[in-house]
């Protein structure tokens, strides 16, 4: 009964947001064996997003030797806050000035990959669209009134909305149907999405970087346990066979 009230109580949630948000997310195709795209993920984080959020759990030198990206090359390019390559990654703003601009302090986003999932990350940093009523000017369609701005605008132009109106007992309701760039940002429909795909990836390393090399321990440990499996079978029948 107990594992029973347990196993609802876990997934309550994850239903609750299901049925409450009625968002379908995008399945982010990301490869944490393609270094090439762990690394342009690292350079569009570092450029657009640390700024504002850390990822405090994780150092420079760390990310540069799993990145396969040199010390020098990190320093010259991806550390923009003074700090030393072997120093934790955090923003250089200071929480007392974000929550001043923000009305909080923006989250770290070191584990937000298993917070979120990355089809929800991918489909949330696709989703903004121009709003006047927000006071950045944009909203999102996976997280509805969001208080951030569309930091990688420049790179997909000005997102707008397409939405189609539902009345549910004499109560209008507004629904985005499609988002489409206007086309001004520096990368195309296409471009925009493997970038943020990119990003996706590097985040989902983040949350756990010994993912990869966990995996490959487990085939071995794996095998080990079926070998070890095969000799006490073994040992067990030698033992028992003067007994019978």
């Amino acid at each position: 009964m107990k594992k029973i009230i347990f196993a609802v109580l876990t997934l309550l949630p994850s239903l609750v947001f299901a049925n409450a948000g009625a968002v379908y997310l995008d399945k982010a195709n990301y490869d944490l064996s393609d270094k090439a795209s762990l690394q342009r993920g690292a350079a569009t984080f570092m450029n657009y997003c640390a700024g504002c959020h850390s990822t405090q759990y994780q150092r420079y030198n760390r990310v540069a030797a799993d990145l396969e990206i040199s010390e020098e090359l990190m320093k010259e390019n991806l550390i923009f806050t003074g700090a030393k390559v072997g120093d934790l990654m955090k923003s250089a703003m200071s929480e007392k000035d974000a929550a001043k601009w923000f009305g909080a302090p923006p989250p770290d986003l070191t584990l937000v990959a298993r917070v979120r999932g990355a089809d929800w990350i991918y489909t949330y940093l696709r989703s903004f669209y121009v709003d006047p009523t927000r006071p950045f000017g944009v909203n999102n369609v996976v997280f509805p009134s969001v208080g951030m701005p569309h930091v990688l605008e420049p790179l997909q132009g000005t997102p707008r909305a397409e939405f189609v109106t539902h009345t549910v007992d004499g109560v209008e309701t507004q629904q985005v149907v499609s988002i489409k760039s206007d086309g001004n940002g520096e990368m195309d429909d296409e471009e925009y999405d493997q970038t943020v795909l990119d990003l996706v990836n590097f985040l989902v390393y983040s949350a756990e970087p010994v993912q990869q090399e966990r995996e490959r321990m487990g085939f071995w440990v794996l095998g080990f346990i079926v070998i070890f499996f095969i000799f006490t079978v073994l040992l067990k029948k030698e033992f028992w066979r003067d007994v019978h």
